[in-house]
């Protein structure tokens, strides 16, 4: 892309609008945060990149549902999706690598974050599932639906996300060959 400041200002930019798409009414789990953390990993430099989405989950889970037993287990989920981003798309990016970037951070989004509701959930004062390796099953099985929701979810946003930066930096490296010629 053209300048890296208008890269970076770029990067950010999309990735705090995208990760505030979750306050907008959608269907369970079908939101941009996941696509936004790996967005981050792959665009934007440092500890911003890992700071940015975590920051946007704090500061919008009040207004979603509040803090949970999950929550840490969630963010935990939501760091390594940044993390797959730096290790699968920082050097080249494809719909291929991006789209199975985005399956991956799906996966592993499902089998930490349904670990956290599996744990809390056998262990209420009613648990809901088996503190054993049946419920721990039973909980993964419930949840196939949402994980669906989240592999479209993330599928849909990772496309909007790269496909709107590779967007602008066309039209940045247009700007900068007709202002040089």
């Amino acid at each position: 892309m053209g300048s890296q400041n208008q890269s970076r200002t770029y990067a950010i930019s999309l990735t705090v609008l995208s990760a505030l798409g979750r306050l907008i009414p959608h269907v369970p789990n079908f939101t941009p945060v996941g696509s936004s953390c790996l967005f981050a990993g792959s665009r934007i430099q440092g500890w911003l990149a890992y700071l940015l989405p975590l920051a946007v989950m704090v500061a919008t889970d009040p207004f979603v549902g509040g803090f949970t037993l999950g929550s840490p287990l969630i963010y935990a989920s939501f760091m390594l999706s940044v993390w797959i981003g730096r290790q699968l798309l920082k050097k080249e990016v494809s719909v291929v690598r991006v789209g199975s970037a985005a399956l991956l951070c799906s996966t592993q989004f499902f089998l930490i974050s349904n670990f956290g509701v599996w744990l809390a959930a056998s262990r209420s004062a009613t648990p809901y599932y088996a503190p054993n390796v049946a419920g721990l099953i039973e909980c993964y099985v419930s949840a196939i639906p949402y994980w669906g929701y989240t592999v479209a979810g993330d599928l849909f946003y990772s496309a909007a996300l790269f496909g709107i930066y590779a967007l602008l930096a066309r039209r940045v490296s247009q700007t900068a060959d007709h202002a040089a010629a």
